[in-house]
């Protein structure tokens, strides 16, 4: 679907009478683009959805889906959702052009981007956007909902820059909360300000401008042990899926759980600048 053909694109926002599209009143604009791949023949992914609303405009690639911007921003108000589906045996890689600038808006609002991934059995997805650069005064967020079914792996980036060259930063919140096979897997949140002593400080940016998680959910294996009640926790081995009844956990994994020997959990947080 072309951007000239979803209502409140730049071509379709104003009438022949000059009227605003309602999406881009009030100094926001709320748009939203969704993505679906489904597994084709011969293990070729085909995208029977690919639907863009600007600036959330969608190209693909024979590499990868990017997400363009097709205007400036997100700028403060934004409410901008990205909706991800990945069928069973289907592989998607997600990526953006360049990296995007949050911009403050004249009423101090946060802009926000949404991002609803569900990935069926089977099914794989590598969601990797360029870094968020947050500018002085912006206020933005970042909110990543994923839902993987049992079989599914996923690679979740998520990069932010506190300002740019010889910008102190505005302030971020990024969010990201998982499931997998029914069950809640992972729910980790930041919030940092380029102004904020203690955000800076060694408890959260150790005095770095630059964050970012790689959550690598790959050959996953939901590990239930009776201490650790109501807990699952997703481990991987780099060469092929762990597949580890609760039995055997229960007798070979010691103290912390994510300390057996092969095995790690699957998230790496990285700081620079």
């Amino acid at each position: 679907m072309t951007p000239a053909a979803i209502p409140g694109s730049p071509v379709a926002r104003l009438g022949a009478g000059g009227v605003s599209d309602e999406r881009f009143a009030g100094n926001r604009v709320v748009a939203a683009a969704s993505i679906e791949a489904a597994a084709g023949p011969g293990g070729v992914t085909r995208l029977p959805v690919l639907a863009s609303q600007v600036p959330l405009v969608l190209r693909r690639t024979p590499s990868a889906v990017y997400v363009v911007g097709g205007a400036a921003g997100p700028i403060g108000g934004d409410s901008l959702s990205l909706c991800i589906t990945v069928g069973a045996g289907a592989f998607l890689r997600v990526r953006t052009a360049a990296a995007s600038i949050a911009l403050p808006g004249l009423d101090g609002l946060e802009s926000v981007l949404r991002v609803s991934v569900t990935v069926a059995a089977g099914g794989r997805l590598e969601y990797l956007p360029e870094p968020v650069v947050v500018t002085a005064g912006a206020r933005h967020a970042t909110l990543v909902s994923a839902t993987l079914a049992a079989g599914a792996s996923a690679v979740l980036r998520d990069e932010v820059l506190l300002g740019r060259h010889g910008e102190a930063g505005g302030t971020v919140r990024s969010v990201l909360r998982v499931s997998y096979a029914g069950r809640p897997l992972l729910s980790h949140s930041l919030e940092a300000s380029g102004t904020d002593p203690a955000s800076l400080g060694p408890a959260v940016l150790a005095w770095h401008r630059a964050v970012g998680t790689l959550h690598r959910l790959l050959g996953l294996v939901e590990l239930l042990v009776p201490r650790y009640a109501g807990r699952a926790v997703a481990l991987h081995d780099d060469r092929r899926a762990v597949a580890v009844h609760r039995e055997e956990l229960a007798r070979s994994v010691p103290e912390p759980i994510f300390a057996r020997r092969g095995l790690r959990l699957g998230a790496d947080l990285f700081l620079s600048g």
